[in-house]
C-alpha cells in the first residue's frame, strides 16, 4: 500500500471521524449530507476526514483519485488515501472478495493513522438487498441472510473502529434524488456494468424483475434482513450461554463443544461459528463445517490439527482451537505513565539506543536465555515457551536486542535486570501487523 497528499490534521482539533469516499454517487451523496450538518451546526464538533482507497483495477482509478482529492478541498475537510497492489486478477480467489477484504484493511489502517474511531460507509438499501439474494443464492445461514448491520465494530492493531452505515435505510432512487437536488457532481466505475459479476447481474436483471413482481421489493428484502440480524442477536446470546465452559479466552476448548455437539449439534454449530465471528472470520459452508467435525472425531484428544479458513490458520493444540497469531509485525516502545508503578525499559537509555543504531531483531537460534523475574535464574527460551503454554507458531516473533543484549521475547516477558521502577520508562511490546 502506498499514501501520499495527506491533509495536515489540525491543532486541538474536535471528534474526528471519517467517510469512506469511492467518488461514487453513494459516497459522494453521504459526504454531502455529512458536511452540509456541519456546516449547519452552531457548535461544530467534528474535523471530518476522506478517506479513498484506490484500487488500480480501472484504467480510470487515477482520475477517481484526483476526483476525491477535490472534493476534499472542496468541502475542506482533511483527505488521505491509499493505493492497493491486488496483483494478478487471475490469482488466488475471486478479485472482488480480495479487494473488499483490502479495502477494509486499508481503511482501518488510515483510522489508526489519524486516530479515527468512527467510520462512516456509504452502503444503502439496494444494496442490502442485493447482499440477501446473494446470500440466499450462497445457501447462507441466519448471519449471511442478516446482510449488512448498521454498525459493527472492526478491531486493529491498536484499537477498535466502529463502522456507521447511515444510508442503509435510503432507496438508491432517493440518493440519485438528493444529488439531483443538490447539483452533486460523481463518478461512474464501468465495472459495474459487467454482469460477470453476480451482484452486478443482481442489480440489472433479478431485481428489476422482483420490484414488478412487488413495487416494494427492494424495501422488503432489506426489512426481512432487518429482522433476521434481530434473531442472529439471539443466537449469539444463545452462543455465549453455551459457551461458558467451551470459551477459554481467546480458544475454545475441544472436549466440551464435543460434548455439546453429541447432544446438540446444531447449537455446537452456533457456538463454533459465534467464536469464528469474534475472531473476525467469515461464517464456513455447512460443507466445510461437517468435515471440521469428521476431522475432530478423528485425531486424539493430544493430537495437533491445522485448518485453512478466511485467509487465516485454525491449529488445535493441546485441546484447544487457537486462530494462529499473524508473525509479521513491530516492536514498538509504549510509555509508562510516570505515576504508575510498573517498571519499564529507561526512556534515557532506549532513545540513546536508538539514536546509535544500537537497537535490533533477530530471529532464535535455539540457546538463548532470559531472566523474567526477580531472584530467578536465566532460563533458555524453549522452557520459557513451555512454562507458559506458548503454541508453536507463536515462538517465532523476532527477538528484541539492545547492544548485542536480549530484551524482550514475544509472549515471554522482559529481561528483569534492565527494568527500572521510577523516572522516565517505555514498554517493549510486539505488534502484529496484516499481511
Amino acid at each position: 500500500m502506498a499514501s501520499s497528499r495527506k491533509s495536515q490534521p489540525s491543532l486541538n482539533s474536535p471528534k474526528r471521524i471519517a467517510v469512506a469516499l469511492s467518488g461514487g454517487l453513494d459516497s459522494v451523496v453521504l459526504l454531502d449530507t455529512v458536511c452540509r450538518s456541519q456546516a449547519k451546526s452552531k457548535n461544530p464538533v467534528l474535523e471530518i476526514y476522506a478517506f479513498h482507497i484506490h484500487h488500480g483495477l480501472q484504467k480510470a482509478a487515477d482520475e477517481w483519485l484526483l476526483f476525491c482529492e477535490k472534493l476534499a478541498k472542496k468541502y475542506q475537510i482533511q483527505f488521505d488515501f491509499r493505493l492497493l497492489h491486488l496483483g494478478n486478477q487471475k490469482s488466488g480467489g475471486n478479485i472482488e472478495g480480495r479487494a473488499r477484504k483490502a479495502r477494509y484493511e486499508a481503511l482501518a489502517e488510515l483510522c489508526d493513522q489519524h486516530e479515527i474511531a468512527d467510520l462512516l460507509l456509504a452502503h444503502h438499501q439496494n444494496d442490502q438487498a442485493e447482499t440477501v439474494l446473494l446470500q440466499l443464492l450462497r445457501g447462507s445461514g441466519v448471519a449471511g441472510l442478516s446482510g449488512m448491520p448498521n454498525t459493527r465494530e472492526l478491531k486493529t492493531s491498536n484499537k477498535q473502529i466502529t463502522l456507521w452505515r447511515p444510508l442503509l435505510n435510503q432507496s438508491r432512487a432517493e440518493l440519485e434524488s438528493y444529488a439531483k437536488e443538490h447539483k452533486l457532481k460523481w463518478v461512474e466505475d464501468p465495472s459495474n456494468q459487467n454482469d460477470v459479476f453476480k451482484r452486478n447481474a443482481i442489480r440489472k436483471q433479478i431485481i428489476p424483475r422482483l420490484e414488478k413482481l412487488q413495487p416494494e421489493a427492494v424495501a422488503s428484502l432489506a426489512r426481512s434482513a432487518s429482522l433476521i440480524g434481530e434473531s442472529q442477536v439471539l443466537l449469539d446470546r444463545l452462543a455465549q450461554i453455551d459457551g461458558k465452559t467451551i470459551y477459554e479466552e481467546e480458544a475454545i476448548a475441544i472436549k466440551p463443544l464435543q460434548t455439546l455437539a453429541k447432544l446438540d449439534l446444531p447449537a455446537a454449530n452456533n457456538v463454533l461459528r459465534y467464536w469464528l465471528k469474534t475472531n473476525g472470520l467469515a461464517m464456513p459452508s455447512q460443507e466445510r463445517l461437517g468435515a471440521w467435525w469428521h476431522d475432530l472425531e478423528a485425531v486424539k484428544s493430544d493430537a495437533q490439527l491445522e485448518w485453512l479458513h478466511d485467509g487465516q490458520t485454525i491449529r488445535l493444540w493441546r485441546g484447544q482451537l487457537q486462530v494462529a497469531a499473524n508473525q509479521k509485525g513491530q516492536w514498538v516502545f509504549k510509555s509508562i505513565p510516570n505515576k504508575s508503578k510498573k517498571p519499564g525499559l529507561s526512556t534515557v537509555w532506549i532513545k540513546a539506543a536508538q539514536k546509535n543504531g544500537l537497537i535490533t531483531i533477530k530471529a532464535r537460534s535455539g540457546a538463548e536465555k532470559l531472566q523474567v523475574k526477580a531472584n530467578a535464574p536465566r532460563r533458555t527460551l524453549k522452557n520459557l515457551f513451555q512454562e507458559g503454554d506458548v503454541p508453536p507458531w507463536q515462538r517465532h516473533a523476532p527477538l528484541l536486542y539492545v547492544n548485542e543484549e536480549l530484551i524482550a521475547v514475544a509472549g515471554v516477558g522482559v529481561s528483569y535486570p534492565h527494568l527500572v521502577h521510577s523516572g522516565s520508562r517505555v514498554w517493549p511490546e510486539w505488534q502484529e501487523t496484516s499481511n
